[in-house]
């Protein structure tokens, strides 16, 4: 595996914004981008013979989503726990720089990767703001729970799950001495880009430089900004 040393990463809790943010910053700055989110099929399958994927891939949408309480979904699913993040890891394109986002980017699995100017940040929706995201999806046809015997009980057990979810993830941060931010809807997808791109060290690319050529992308460290800090917290406003 390439190194890991200029690889920025973006995770948090579902709905939060994670893959709009990271392809606004991967449009301003030229930098590929990977969701992960994409590779969870494949994954899954390569995965075959883990107990908890085995255990998930086995079970009916009701069993999933509506017959359990939303504690042993958290615990169960095994994307939380870490399922398949070594295959993540080995499927990383050799590019360089690169931005990862995605909710399986668990605080404990990424901060080993970090170098001292801990380039992550996570993502921290609050209940209002996805159960808007989740709308947008029953809208645009992506209502995975709407194919249960009970919609209405699997969408109320998955928003509870995904909370639970969302506070492990504030609760590791600050244990670690990881950033995040809290997206309130607040601020706008551009808006909570530019909070993202500060936190990751990520700097505007001018047009040109002084000579007349376009400058390339840069990378800087988050403690060289004015207010940032390698392990900065920042909160959106209502």
């Amino acid at each position: 595996m390439r190194s890991l040393s200029d690889v920025r990463w973006i995770g948090g809790g579902s709905g939060a914004g994670k893959s709009t943010v990271a392809a606004l910053l991967g449009a301003r700055h030229g930098v590929p981008v990977v969701s992960t989110d994409l590779s969870l099929r494949d994954h899954a399958a390569a995965a075959a013979g883990t107990a908890s994927v085995d255990a998930f891939v086995g079970m009916s949408m009701d069993e999933r989503w509506v017959r359990r309480d939303p504690e042993a979904m958290l615990e169960t699913f095994p994307w939380f726990r870490g399922a398949g993040f070594d295959l993540l890891l080995d499927a990383l394109p050799p590019q360089r720089p690169l931005l990862v986002e995605g909710f399986r980017l668990l605080p404990h699995l990424v901060a080993p990767l970090l170098g001292p100017e801990r380039r992550a940040v996570w993502l921290l929706p609050t209940p209002a703001v996805r159960e808007r995201a989740f709308a947008s999806r029953a809208e645009e046809g992506r209502a995975f729970w709407e194919r249960t015997s009970d919609p209405a009980r699997a969408l109320a057990n998955v928003l509870e799950r995904d909370r639970l979810f969302t506070q492990r993830l504030r609760r590791e941060c600050a244990v670690l001495d990881l950033p995040v931010i809290e997206v309130d809807g607040g601020l706008d997808a551009e808006e909570v880009a530019d909070r993202t791109a500060a936190v990751l060290g990520l700097r505007p690319r001018p047009a040109s430089g002084p000579d007349g050529a376009r400058s390339a992308a840069g990378w800087y460290h988050p403690r060289n900004a004015s207010g940032s800090g390698d392990t900065a917290t920042v909160r959106t406003r209502r």
